[in-house]
């Protein structure tokens, strides 16, 4: 839609990021006229919410803005003083439009609709966890070279994984940190990568770096564990090799611990700054943070979740972290004039609302320089239930789809990875496309140490294959009804981006 291409997001590109500051209030003396403190806080009867509180950075407007959180009947759970960003729980139902009004202030809002108790990822379907028999056929059919079950890693040979890994398998100085629902470290095809000293949990806002807290609470919070896999699994002669087996892979938890795993605000925060400040060159994002699917801007707590989380992953960006994250599994078109959002809030009870891309964001993966990825099958097509949007999608990967079969020992057509317990099993979604970007990204890293986030990402393009639009009308799943519509050209459009990611090319 080329009257809207002056307003949308292009990850490398300044003047966006000056769009988002303005839209946020960045500006200065913006609350110039604001109290210095919160007026008399009310009943503390109301449901105890967590909130974000946006500020100046430095230290006496933060100190002056604790104080009025105080008197707000707010409880700082953490500050984080470099990007003025502070996590509060208030019972106060009318905190958040009692802080707003202090002199500092540049945006607060609650990151929940629900009460705290004692996160929404972006896999498509439930897992298929691979059997004993099953996996005994697999690795019948491997070859010399090959992990065992590499044969049905179809996703692997269409990026040039199994390769490029005979040139070079990355860098052991080069850390991939997963944020996502845990990761199970103890898993014989992730221990040899895995770095425990980048790892954390950061339910609630606070990273936790006892040993072992990075790691699931249950089985069933397999996600985190699928995605490390697809990154760096080992090629020990056990199981699957991930895209750069070579790297370090990492574990930062920001998942609810209950079967919701939702992924709130104040949780992602935390984990993009705790990966900056320990050193990890790349992290993968496969999920958007939680309550809303889409922020939009005229919310006041909306509008505070994009802030907060933005402010934390161009720090990250600064210290020389790149951020990969997935373009959902809605097949929404993030460049159309509206959509309809019927699943927001998603700790509560939905609200059916038509949204502006441009307005309302995806978040994480809508924000300036992260990269957005879109995910692909085994022929090369879109997934059919990828995002898409010219513009907005940067690169795209293997991610899986169950209508593109492939001629491989299960003829699955997702991405087979580790689950935890030692066990393997296929998904699909534009989470596992995700860190096939992430672990190009890594052997790239490898490379050239030097290169700065920007610069990674405009060699994940260079190094990218573009199919084009497709010439027929898109029918993802078969059902002679047209399901997206590819704009754009060879070089760049809004199915693949740029073109999908070459591990071949990385290490060449």
């Amino acid at each position: 839609m080329a009257h809207l291409r002056s307003r949308r997001r292009l990850a490398l590109a300044v003047p966006v990021v000056l769009s988002l500051t303005a839209s946020l209030g960045f500006l200065p003396g913006v609350a110039s006229a604001a109290p210095l403190t919160a007026p008399a806080a009310t009943s503390a009867d109301g449901p105890n919410l967590a909130y974000v509180v946006n500020t100046k950075t430095d230290h006496h407007t933060i100190e002056s803005v604790k104080k009025a959180i105080a008197a707000a009947d707010g409880t700082v759970v953490i500050a984080y003083e470099k990007i003025g960003v502070i996590v509060v729980h208030s019972a106060n139902p009318d905190f958040g439009k009692q802080i707003r009004a202090v002199r500092g202030v540049q945006s607060a809002g609650a990151t929940r609709t629900a009460p705290l108790t004692p996160a929404g990822t972006t896999e498509e379907g439930a897992a298929q966890v691979l059997s004993a028999a099953q996996a005994a056929k697999v690795s019948q059919s491997a070859t010399t070279g090959e992990e065992p079950l590499e044969a049905d890693q179809w996703d692997l040979r269409a990026i040039g994984a199994d390769k490029a890994a005979k040139i070079n398998p990355g860098s052991k100085n080069v850390t991939v940190a997963v944020i996502d629902v845990g990761v199970d470290d103890t898993h014989p095809d992730i221990a040899p990568n895995f770095s425990a000293s980048q790892s954390a949990n950061c339910v609630g806002g606070k990273p936790d770096t006892t040993y072992g807290a990075w790691r699931p609470v249950d089985a069933d919070h397999y996600h985190g564990t699928h995605v490390a896999g697809e990154i760096a699994a080992a090629r020990n002669g056990i199981g699957v090799a991930g895209v750069a087996p070579g790297v370090k892979v990492a574990g930062i938890t920001v998942a609810e611990p209950d079967s919701t795993q939702l992924f709130f605000p104040e949780s992602v925060v935390c984990a993009f700054v705790f990966a900056a400040d320990h050193g990890v060159e790349i992290t993968n994002n496969s999920y958007y943070v939680d309550p809303w699917l889409y922020n939009c801007l005229d919310d006041p707590d909306q509008r505070a979740i994009v802030d907060a989380v933005n402010r934390a992953q161009l720090y990250a960006q600064k210290k020389g972290t790149l951020n990969v994250a997935a373009a959902g599994n809605s097949n929404d078109d993030l460049d159309s004039d509206a959509l309809v959002d019927d699943s927001s809030p998603d700790d509560s009870t939905p609200v059916t609302r038509t949204v502006d891309p441009h307005k309302c964001f995806d978040v994480p993966t809508q924000l300036p320089g992260v990269v957005t990825v879109s995910s692909t099958g085994v022929k090369g097509a879109k997934s059919y239930f990828s995002s898409y949007g010219d513009g907005v999608i940067d690169v795209a990967a293997p991610g899986g789809d169950k209508y593109q079969i492939p001629d491989t020992p299960s003829m699955n057509g997702r991405i087979l990875s580790t689950m935890p317990n030692n066990q393997y099993g296929f998904l699909q979604g534009t989470s596992m496309a995700t860190p096939h970007v992430a672990g190009v990204a890594a052997l790239l890293k490898s490379k050239y140490p030097w290169a700065t986030p920007a610069q990674l990402q405009a060699l994940l393009k260079a190094e990218a294959d573009n199919p084009g639009c497709p010439a027929d009308p898109y029918d993802g799943d078969g059902d002679g009804v047209v399901d997206a519509t590819c704009v754009g050209g060879k070089r760049v459009n809004g199915f693949y981006g740029s073109g999908i990611v070459n591990a071949l090319r990385a290490v060449r």
